[in-house]
């Protein structure tokens, strides 16, 4: 049963997004995604400046004189929401935690794909895969997928994209559009996203919190680790302590930098404590201005 308080969470949700992807993203989106498939169509006789490339030679051989096939856009196109719900995206220090932006982020990509006539599909993954919804279309549908990310309580807790990009690969045969949204706190998967990257139009968006690396000079406290559950004290005030820390996230960010851009794919930063929309849009720009 939907409470009235997850209702009234998505209905808040829909029209805060809704009105987003009216005003920014949906030129954007349309722009950057629409068109970029052809399908086969029919065959013609060939006329007089037509590109031989698309000459079918088994049906001129048949009648003794050149045809070409004729291609049409593909229409329509498939999305999949590849979410991470592990233990580490219900983290958040400012107003919303990573799984609330997901599923922000979430609403605003199905509700373009949908003023798109473009069918959706969501996958929510911890270290095993919680929920497979197949690629539908409508209002409805859309809804329910932002539903699901938004209050779907997931039995894992840790993260295993390798698993969750095998799992996709196998389970969305025809070529779509993929958003992996994650903080990427994994290992192991950098094979497989070059695998998923060549079949399908692959987009990882990365949910970053400013105080899973910087912590304030407070002394002693104690951190929980969500995906583990282990507690460790730490001396915040120890400069080394700090020193670490900062080490550490330069050599995550760098290396999952590295890993997209070798794998030549794109990548999106979105930090809870700054607006998503400036990212977002920066993407549709730089992506059209590529094609």
């Amino acid at each position: 049963m939907l409470t009235k308080e997850l209702l009234k969470q998505v209905r808040q949700i829909e029209i805060r997004t809704r009105g987003l992807v009216n005003q920014v993203f949906s030129g954007e989106y349309h722009s950057v995604f629409k068109g970029r498939g052809m399908e086969f169509s029919e065959v013609r006789e060939y006329q007089f400046g037509d590109d031989i490339r698309n000459i079918d030679w088994n049906v001129t051989a048949r009648f003794g004189h050149p045809f070409i096939k004729i291609f049409e856009e593909e229409r329509e196109l498939t999305v999949i929401l590849l979410v991470d719900l592990s233990g580490s995206l219900f983290f958040g220090t400012v107003e919303k935690t990573k799984q609330q932006i997901a599923a922000e982020l979430s609403a605003i990509l199905a509700f373009s794909a949908l003023k798109n006539n473009d069918k959706v599909g969501l996958i929510l993954f911890t270290d095993k895969i919680e929920k497979f919804v197949p690629p539908r279309k409508g209002k409805k549908h859309v809804l329910r997928v932002i539903r699901e990310v938004l209050s779907f309580e997931p039995k894992g807790k840790a993260t295993n994209l390798k698993y969750a990009l095998e799992y996709m690969n196998n389970a969305i045969k025809k070529k779509s559009i993929v958003f992996l949204i994650s903080d990427f706190m994994d290992q192991g998967y950098e094979k497989i996203l070059r695998i998923v990257g060549k079949k399908h139009d692959l987009i990882g968006i990365v949910l970053n919190d400013r105080r899973e690396f910087s912590l304030p000079k407070i002394g002693m406290i104690k951190l929980k680790d969500t995906e583990t559950g282990d507690d460790r004290w730490i001396d915040t005030s120890d400069s080394k302590v700090q020193k670490t820390i900062k080490e550490m996230k330069q050599r995550i960010i760098q290396g999952r930098k590295s890993l997209f851009l070798t794998s030549r794919l794109d990548s999106i930063e979105v930090n809870t404590d700054q607006n998503y929309i400036k990212p977002l849009v920066q993407f549709f720009r730089k992506r059209e201005r590529r094609w």
